[in-house]
């Protein structure tokens, strides 16, 4: 269906991240016991504006989703456009303090209870887009309680459990003066959405 998110979760899409997931299952890192760095957990969450670009897949039961990611933060507004593969559709997410924008292959803008129903759609599952700005960055979400963190020897999260939903961080790029999260798996039960990145860029 023409414009419809399902157009982006062919059989072809479903091989695509497949193939992404798999490459991107977590690696074993080592981990220490070393005090929480809070100053740099305190600038990553006070965090302005960033962008990156990178590969997303996102997976739940025998459903999955692959697309080009382009992320663009700034201050509380959030905006990721999506592009699928081969020309299966792209999509155009907003959301901040005003809720989620949602723009699909057709350019019809939808907003409130029907754009989170187009991403569940598209996804398979609504994702925790309120605590995400923040586990990109590799840091919990200042808006709830992180109920577990790993680190490495780098004092930089392998792990993270907030809420009901896992983090895990298999390894990190530099960007400027900051490590920040080059692949990144974000699970709860069946539902699983992992990233690549291929590039940051900081103020």
């Amino acid at each position: 269906m023409r414009g419809s998110p399902i157009g982006l979760r062919t059989a072809a899409a479903c091989a695509l991240a497949a193939a992404l997931l798999a490459g991107c299952a977590t690696r074993p890192v080592a981990t220490v016991s070393a005090p929480v760095d809070g100053q740099r957990v305190a600038a990553l969450q006070s965090l302005a504006s960033y962008s990156f670009r990178g590969q997303l897949a996102a997976a739940t039961g025998e459903q999955g989703f692959s697309a080009a990611l382009d992320w663009q933060q700034s201050a509380s507004e959030s905006l990721a456009q999506l592009r699928g593969p081969l020309g299966m559709g792209s999509a155009q997410l907003g959301f901040g303090a005003a809720g989620l924008r949602y723009t699909g292959n057709d350019g019809r803008l939808l907003a409130g209870d029907a754009a989170d129903a187009a991403l569940a759609q598209l996804l398979g599952f609504a994702p925790p887009l309120a605590s995400l700005r923040y586990w990109l960055l590799g840091v919990p979400a200042p808006t709830a309680t992180a109920a577990t963190e790993t680190l490495d020897a780098a004092q930089r999260l392998v792990r993270l459990q907030q809420g009901d939903w896992q983090i895990d961080y298999s390894e990190y790029l530099r960007s400027g003066m900051q490590w920040l999260p080059q692949r990144v798996s974000i699970q709860r039960g069946a539902l699983r959405l992992k990233l690549r990145v291929s590039s940051w860029q900081l103020p």
